[in-house]
């Protein structure tokens, strides 16, 4: 994956920038301390992706602090997860961002064009995992990957799913969201030639215990190439898929 200090070399390589430039851009203090948060500033440096904050637990004056910050410190894109729509509208009074009810999710700085190998397929056994399917899906956008977006394709109406074999075939990575006994991911496995990344939803009857059977069924998939994340975990999904996809050889 093309890390930010890859892209630095890079351009004083080309001529672009001047080796004292780029030197003070790798010395600038790696995070600040605003006494309830440590921001990373580094994170991009070297992971390739900047800070996220996590929103849940937070305040939105606690929000706004780390969003500066980060502006501040020249992040272009900001991604605020799990972010309530009481807070969402207090931050955006103060600061631009774009909400998404749906993900529970906002964007500060637009989104990206696309530059991933290939597109990320973002499917979801029912309607009622679109929640967590959408914070994939946004994430994944966020990090400059194309997603194709399949919902309520669940094994329960098999003909569904079948219907969108092209995209499920042509896909460079694939996330399967899906909550009850979670064979979706299984059956996508199955079909497809790509790192498939199953997500457990905390959708079901009492017996589905929040999402620990899906989680079960997902960790003991019969199909190669299967990866699970945690429970209602989209972002973890949509990160991971956005890596991979954006993978390259190391020689």
């Amino acid at each position: 994956m093309n890390t930010e200090t890859k892209r630095l070399l890079e351009l004083v390589r080309d001529g672009k920038i001047s080796v004292d430039d780029a030197l003070l851009k790798l010395k600038i203090e790696p995070f600040e301390e605003l006494g309830y948060a440590n921001v990373d500033l580094h994170r991009k440096l070297r992971q390739g992706a900047p800070e996220v904050i996590y929103g849940a637990g937070k305040t939105a004056a606690q929000i706004i602090g780390i969003l500066n910050s980060l502006k501040n410190h020249g992040q272009e894109r900001i991604l605020i997860t799990r972010l309530s729509p009481e807070s969402a509208g207090i931050i955006s009074e103060k600061c631009e961002i774009v909400y998404y009810e749906t993900a529970h999710l906002a964007i500060a700085g637009g989104m990206p064009k696309p530059d991933g190998i290939g597109k990320i397929v973002v499917a979801t056994g029912g309607t009622s995992d679109i929640p967590v399917a959408e914070e994939a899906a946004l994430t994944a956008e966020a990090l400059g990957n194309e997603v194709v977006r399949l919902f309520d394709v669940g094994v329960a109406g098999l003909h569904r799913l079948l219907a969108h074999k092209e995209e499920i075939m042509s896909a460079a990575v694939i996330i399967a969201v899906a909550g009850m006994e979670g064979a979706l991911a299984s059956v996508i496995g199955g079909l497809s030639d790509c790192p498939v990344i199953a997500v457990p939803t905390s959708v079901g009857y009492g017996a589905a215990f929040g999402g620990v059977s899906a989680l079960l069924s997902m960790l003991n998939s019969c199909a190669s190439g299967v990866a699970v994340v945690n429970i209602d975990n989209g972002f973890g999904a949509g990160y991971l898929a956005g890596m991979i996809n954006h993978m390259e050889v190391k020689k």
